[in-house]
C-alpha cells in the first residue's frame, strides 16, 4: 500500500497515538476506549495476554514508576499496512513494523533496551479504530544495525537516492560508520565507499588553516594581499582587509562564485568584515594566498597538518592517481537519473573533496577532541564570529546554532552539488557528532528521517534549519 494513501496515514496516526498516549503516557482512559474487549496480545518473551491481563501488566509494570519507565519509539520507515475487506467493505487493517524500547529516567538520556517487530490488527467499529490482536516478537538486545537497514533502504528507494553513508561520534570517539545502498544501479556500496562531499571541503580547509596558525606559519588576522591579490580586485583597495579570520567566517563581501555575477568577475558586494555572506570564492582566495606564502599546495598542507594527525588515509582533493573509481558513489538527480562523472584534476578549497564516511568521521572526532589547537585558538574556532540569524552564527569554518533546550550548541556544515547532499553536525559539550553522506539530490526527507527517527535530535535541530 502506498505510504501516502489515506489508510496508511490513518493507521500510522493510530499507532503513534496509541503508543504515545497509552504506552508512554499511561493514559488509561484512552486505552479503555481503544482496546477491543476481546484483545489477544502475544509476546515472544512474556506469553499471551487477554484484555484484563494486559491492563494489569500495564499498571504493575509499565506505569508503576513514572520517574523511570519504559517508552516506545517506532521506526516509521518500517511501517506497512494491509487493508481488510469483506464484500468490498473495509472493516480493518493489518499493520506491521519495527519498534524500539527505552527506559526514560528523569534528568537522564533515554537508554535503549530492546528492539522488536510487531504486527497489529485494527478493526473499524462504528467509525472508531479498535486494537484487537497484537503480536510482539523477535525481541533483541540493542544492536547498532537492528532494524535500521531495511528502513534506510526503503527511504533511499522512496527518494531515488542510491546510497547513504552514516557516521556517529559519541563522547569524542567514532562509534559507528555504515554505508547503505548502491554505488550505482548494479554495485552494492562497500563500507569504504568514496563520496564526493561538496562544501564539506570547507571545514577541512578551515581546520588546515587553523593548524597552520597553531604552528606559527600563519596569523589569523594577517592581511593576505602580501601573498595574493586577485586580478579582478587590483583596482579596489578593500582587498587589503582580507584576512584568514574574515574568510573563514564568510565576511569577505564576495558572492558565492564570480560566475554568478553578470560580469563573471570577482567583486566586493559590501565592505569586508561588516557582515555575513557565504562564499566559496573566499576559500579559494585563502588557498591561493596560503599556497603562495608557504610555497606548498593545499594537498600537501592538509596531508601534513590534518590528514596524518587525524589518521585520515582515504581523502583527496581531486581525482589523483590514488583515486579508486570502483569505490566511487555515482551521483543521481531528483528523478533518479545518473549524472555523468566530472573528474576534477585541481584542488578547490570550497568543493569537490573525495572522502569516505570513516575518514570524515575521524575528522569530526579530531575536531571534537580539540584538533591539536591551543585553548585560545580553539575558542576562536567555536566563537560566534558573525551573526547569521536570531540564534545562529558563523564561527571559523562552521555554522553555529545556539539556544538549544539543554544549553548545548551545534557546529555544522552541509554540502550540495548536483547529485551530492552531505551534512555534518557536532555538539561540542557532549562531544557527539553525526555525519550523513548521500549520492543523490532528494536529501531533505532522508535528513529529517535519519535525524528524527534514528539520531533523535531532529525536531529541535531541524527546526533551526
Amino acid at each position: 500500500m502506498s505510504r501516502n494513501s489515506p489508510l496508511f496515514l490513518e493507521l500510522k496516526k493510530q499507532d503513534s497515538i496509541f503508543f504515545e498516549r497509552g504506552f508512554n503516557q499511561c493514559d488509561f482512559d484512552y486505552l479503555e476506549k481503544t482496546i477491543a474487549h476481546d484483545l489477544r496480545f502475544y509476546h515472544d518473551k512474556g506469553g499471551s495476554q487477554d484484555r484484563a491481563t494486559f491492563f494489569q501488566n500495564m499498571r504493575n509494570n509499565i506505569c508503576s514508576n513514572t520517574n523511570k519507565k519504559p517508552i516506545r519509539k517506532v521506526e516509521e520507515a518500517s511501517l506497512t499496512v494491509y487493508p481488510l475487506h469483506n464484500d468490498g467493505i473495509l472493516y480493518g487493517a493489518i499493520q506491521s513494523g519495527i519498534h524500539y524500547f527505552y527506559i526514560r529516567e528523569v534528568g537522564k538520556d533515554d537508554v535503549w533496551t530492546s528492539t522488536a517487530k510487531f504486527t497489529s490488527v485494527w478493526l473499524l467499529e462504528s467509525g472508531l479504530w479498535k486494537l484487537r490482536d497484537v503480536l510482539s516478537y523477535n525481541h533483541q538486545d540493542p544492536e547498532p544495525n537492528a532494524g535500521i537497514t531495511s528502513a534506510v533502504m526503503q527511504m533511499l528507494k522512496d527518494n531515488r537516492v542510491p546510497a547513504l553513508g552514516l557516521g556517529i561520534i559519541e563522547g569524542g570517539k567514532v562509534t559507528r560508520t555504515e554505508v547503505y545502498g548502491m554505488l550505482d544501479s548494479k554495485t552494492v556500496a562497500p563500507p569504504n565507499t568514496i563520496f564526493k562531499v561538496a562544501s564539506l571541503t570547507k571545514p577541512i580547509v578551515a581546520l588546515t588553516t587553523l593548524r597552520l596558525v597553531e604552528k606559527g606559519l600563519l596569523d589569523l588576522d594577517e592581511p593576505l594581499y602580501k601573498y595574493w591579490i586577485d586580478p579582478d580586485l587590483k583596482s579596489d583597495i578593500r582587498y587589503r582587509k582580507l584576512t584568514p579570520r574574515i574568510i573563514l567566517s564568510h565576511q569577505t563581501g564576495f558572492p558565492n562564485w564570480r560566475y554568478m555575477r553578470d560580469s563573471k568577475k570577482l567583486a566586493f558586494e559590501f565592505e569586508p568584515g561588516s557582515k555575513y555572506q557565504y562564499s566559496g570564492e573566499g576559500f579559494e582566495y585563502l588557498r591561493k594566498a596560503v599556497e603562495s606564502k608557504l610555497k606548498k599546495s593545499i594537498e600537501v598542507l592538509a596531508r601534513d597538518y590534518l590528514f596524518q594527525p587525524a589518521d585520515m588515509n582515504d581523502t583527496r582533493f581531486w581525482w589523483d592517481k590514488s583515486m579508486d573509481e570502483s569505490r566511487y558513489a555515482r551521483n543521481f538527480d531528483t528523478s533518479g537519473n545518473v549524472i555523468p562523472i566530472t573528474k576534477y584534476h585541481d584542488a578547490n578549497a570550497a568543493a569537490n573533496l573525495l572522502t569516505t564516511v570513516e575518514d570524515y568521521s575521524k575528522f569530526l572526532a579530531y575536531v571534537l577532541d580539540g584538533a591539536g589547537l591551543s585553548e585560545p585558538l580553539l575558542n576562536e574556532m567555536h566563537k560566534s564570529q558573525v551573526q547569521t540569524g536570531k540564534d545562529d552564527y558563523f564561527g571559523l569554518g562552521w555554522e553555529k546554532l545556539t539556544n538549544f533546550s539543554n544549553g548545548e550548541y551545534a557546529l555544522l556544515h552541509s554540502g550540495k552539488d548536483p547529485g551530492v547532499s552531505t551534512l555534518a553536525v557536532m555538539f561540542p559539550k557532549s562531544k557527539n557528532g553525526y555525519l550523513i553522506f548521500l549520492n543523490g539530490d532528494n536529501a531533505m526527507k532522508i535528513y529529517e528521517g535519519m535525524l528524527s527517527q534514528y539520531l533523535y535530535l531532529g525536531k529541535e535541530l531541524w527546526g533551526k534549519r
